[in-house]
């Protein structure tokens, strides 16, 4: 299975990104040989990302990452770079190799202190493979100053590095960066793409993939949590009940209280899994003594750990309400359709009778005011206003309607 192969939906893409490595392995073998490259080549030193949220783009970008670290045997013979068996694509997927970096926000903004050590290495050499390869898998979420960092590093890059840059828009990235990169834009997988992939690569009943895609519309990563994880299940159906629960004030603040009780709950279960076993590391790492003190000195770097993973806290609560407020988004989709009486499939098909009850007790006009809402929190969001006044907002206004 070649790493292609795990992108879903994505063959025209893959395709480009194939022949793109296929000429990167010309101008390494050109280079080691001290031979002029290629004249015409499909291989870049910038490449970015964009498409819709569930499309793949860091999967997309992890795949070409490993076609370009390959070192199957095979290639010897003509074998086309991204096995996905060998140690290079097997380290570069798995996010273990050595020359392939990484970048994610933590918080809401990736800093220049974040990015400070990987701009620096992307001026070094592959320490031990084909390509200094370096992935920002958030690059919408770079701020000034870290931008311009990554801006100095796109410009004048070494002979062998690689940036890979994901955003949801060629819009979310500078100007600067994206005109010195080569874009590629995603489309949303099918829903029977996903399925598809459910059912061969997960073991999920060919019914239950089917529902699921149905309900995430084309998002890989919320399908495959969605068939795989029964909590998950749990809350979006939580969700899809809300609707019902805002016919009153008490209960429009009540929904929103639990809505955000639930996302602080899933970020402290994330830190609960995660903190306790960095912060161990890095005191192992210092020389302290199990339960002992940290030696002299070290406070400040414990003091940045705490601070990272607040701001990774921070993140996968503002994560988990997006996850909500695209699932309310979708069921009022599915509340218009009813109204306008559009052939259009409905995603939430478990909350027929749900829909049907808002579809005859409302007007289109407040179908889309209430979308409108659900858009003016995630904004809300965006702009740092604290959770529960945003989605109380929120979900006053899907009352009034």
């Amino acid at each position: 299975m070649t790493v292609w192969d795990d992108l879903v939906g994505q063959e025209r893409v893959s395709g480009q990104l194939a022949a793109a490595a296929r000429d990167a392995d010309a101008l390494v073998t050109a280079a080691s040989q001290g031979t002029p490259p290629p004249e015409a080549s499909k291989m870049t030193h910038a490449w970015l990302f964009t498409g819709p949220p569930g499309a793949g783009r860091t999967q997309v970008a992890r795949a070409f990452a490993a076609a370009l670290q390959c070192v199957s045997p095979d290639r010897a013979l003509g074998g086309a770079p991204g096995c996905g068996f060998c140690d290079g694509c097997h380290t570069a997927l798995v996010g273990t190799h050595a020359d392939v970096s990484p970048v994610a926000a933590v918080g809401a903004e990736i800093l220049v202190k974040d990015m400070r050590d990987t701009v620096r290495k992307s001026f070094t050499a592959p320490a031990n493979g084909r390509w200094q390869v370096i992935l920002v898998e958030d690059a919408e979420r770079l701020n000034e100053k870290s931008a311009n960092a990554v801006l100095k590093a796109v410009e004048e890059p070494a002979p062998r590095t690689v940036w890979l840059l994901c955003a949801p828009s060629i819009e979310d990235v500078l100007p600067t960066i994206r005109s010195r990169c080569r874009h590629l834009n995603l489309g949303t997988p099918s829903v029977d793409a996903v399925a598809d992939m459910l059912v061969r690569r997960e073991g999920i009943e060919p019914d239950t993939a089917a529902a699921v895609a149905r309900a995430t519309q084309g998002h890989v990563d919320r399908a495959r949590r969605l068939a795989t994880d029964p909590a998950a299940r749990a809350r979006r159906a939580a969700v899809l009940k809300l609707p019902l629960r805002v016919d009153d004030i008490g209960g429009a603040l009540k929904a929103a209280q639990e809505l955000v009780d639930a996302a602080a709950e899933d970020a402290k279960q994330l830190a609960e899994e995660m903190d306790g076993k960095e912060t161990e590391e890095l005191k192992a790492a210092l020389g302290a003594v199990q339960g002992g003190r940290l030696p002299r000195g070290t406070a400040g770097v414990v003091k940045d750990l705490e601070d990272m993973q607040k701001r990774r806290r921070t993140r996968t609560q503002r994560d988990s309400l997006d996850v909500a407020l695209t699932d309310l988004t979708s069921f009022y989709r599915d509340v218009l359709a009813l109204q306008l009486g559009s052939r259009v499939a409905l995603a939430n098909t478990d909350a027929e009778d749900a829909l049907q009850r808002l579809a005859r007790g409302s007007t289109p006009e407040s179908t889309l005011r209430r979308i409108e809402a659900i858009a003016a929190c995630g904004e809300a969001l965006d702009r740092n206003v604290a959770p529960l006044l945003a989605v109380e907002a929120m979900t006053m206004a899907l009352r009034a309607g």
